[in-house]
């Protein structure tokens, strides 16, 4: 089936969070939220040594929003639920429709980060992908060197898998980076078919 077909919501919550899909206007939230984590987005996020203005990050949401509709890439934007204060993103990413495997990446606006709002953000992502797009597989990759993005897998039982040494080199281009490949497969009792 062509994903572009599907039926995919474009928002849901968790117990604190209300996780959506980029919309028009987002830009100021979001370009604020880099600003005040660049330090630390810096480290692992190659976006973050771009110039970003307002305008820029508008922009690559737009395009993000388009994308989410054509199934290319699901983005999502994390607020908390009490106060609809943006927090971070996150999103499947890479994905392989036949399959139905998809990776999931984030980061946490440093001001909230430490408070378990993205490891809930990101099993609730996990749990939207196996229940709602039926996922065989859902993936989180991150830097070994990466402390806190590598604790939310190893929180949530996803299966260290492997380690890609010498897989890419760090953002700032300074080292060679080895990258952690966690995994959490679809319980292979539950398929019936491989249509499934």
């Amino acid at each position: 089936m062509n994903p572009v077909l599907l039926d995919i919501p474009t928002e849901f919550t968790t117990s604190r969070l209300h996780i959506r899909i980029p919309r028009p206007g987002d830009g100021e939230a979001v370009f604020e939220s880099i600003q005040a984590s660049l330090n630390e987005l810096k480290q692992w996020m190659p976006f973050a040594h771009e110039e970003q203005t307002v305008e820029k990050v508008e922009a690559n949401l737009r395009n993000a929003h388009a994308q989410f509709h054509t199934r290319e890439d699901l983005r999502l934007l994390l607020f908390r639920k009490a106060d609809n204060v943006y927090i971070g993103s996150s999103g499947l990413h890479r994905m392989n429709w036949e399959v139905r495997k998809f990776e999931i990446g984030y980061w946490i606006d440093t001001r909230y980060s430490g408070q378990g709002y993205m490891t809930e953000a990101v099993e609730g992502i996990s749990d939207f992908a196996f229940k709602v797009l039926h996922a065989r597989r859902v993936e989180i990759r991150c830097d070994t060197l990466n402390m806190k993005s590598k604790a939310i897998p190893e929180r949530l039982g996803f299966a260290l898998e492997g380690t890609f040494h010498n897989d890419d080199l760090s953002v700032d281009g300074s080292r060679m980076r080895h990258t952690h490949i966690f995994a959490k497969i679809r319980d292979l009792s539950v398929f019936r078919d491989a249509s499934e």
